[in-house]
């Protein structure tokens, strides 16, 4: 068994370019609690800055992974890779939404608690274990490639001028996206927790302060709501999403 908390927060900007998926629930405002068995989906989406209707590509590109299901055996990338098509047939056929395109971040959980993760763009997934946090995704993004490169500093990537440019992701009409699919290292023991979360939270929450929230003993809708406080305070213009997933049961 699992639970998993969900909160998605327009944050300064007029209208909610995020959205959020746990199980057959997608919203893209307010938050969601669920107890779930596996196997089950969870994952995070973020329309692209600069692109027509992204508030539309975030809930579409999940919604259509909700709707495609996950169960034990099946492709993830061939998933991803229909979303990746629906979401581009959808906005060739409507000027007004013409190449709308999102990230996405996710996990699904499998019959025999499996854990597969999946990415593409810059949303993320961190693992909270023990009182510290590791990131698990790697930003499919420029500064990412600088940084990988030597080129810059992982503290330079908050404030470098290309810091918004990413790589193609779900949805564009030009180029296929190159999705990250892997079982998750070391799986997950009873006490960790799993942190999706869109760049709105994580350009502005540093790990040390994550793990400082994370920490406290409140519920984790409270945390969750601390960390998008802590993003605005730490001067967020950008919509913030968040989903953690903590395994409710021992082994044996």
């Amino acid at each position: 068994m699992y639970y998993c908390c969900g909160v998605t927060d327009k944050g300064m900007m007029s209208h909610n370019e995020d959205a959020l998926l746990i199980n057959g629930s997608v919203i893209d405002s307010g938050s969601s609690e669920q107890t779930l068995k596996e196997p089950f989906l969870a994952a995070v989406s973020d329309g692209v800055s600069g692109e027509r209707s992204g508030e539309l590509a975030s809930k579409m590109c999940l919604e259509l992974l909700r709707d495609k299901g996950f169960s034990d055996g099946d492709d993830l990338e061939e998933k991803l890779l229909s979303v990746h098509h629906g979401l581009a047939e959808y906005s060739e056929s409507d000027p007004e939404t013409h190449n709308m395109q999102a990230t996405v971040c996710g996990i699904a959980v499998d019959g025999k608690n499996s854990i597969y993760t999946f990415n593409v763009g810059d949303s993320r997934l961190y693992r909270y274990r023990g009182g510290r946090i590791k990131q698990i995704s790697r930003d499919q993004s420029l500064v990412q490639l600088l940084i990988d490169e030597g080129a810059i500093t992982t503290e330079e990537r908050r404030t470098h001028v290309h810091r918004n440019i990413i790589f193609p992701v779900l949805g564009n009409v030009k180029s296929e996206p190159k999705i990250d699919i892997a079982e998750l290292p070391e799986g997950m023991e009873y006490g960790d927790l799993l942190l999706l979360c869109t760049d709105g939270l994580s350009d502005y929450v540093s790990v040390l302060d994550m793990e400082e929230i994370l920490e406290m003993p409140k519920s984790l809708k409270t945390r969750l709501h601390l960390l998008v406080d802590k993003a605005l305070a730490s001067g967020s213009k950008d919509n913030i999403t968040a989903i953690a997933v903590v395994c409710c049961e021992k082994d044996g």
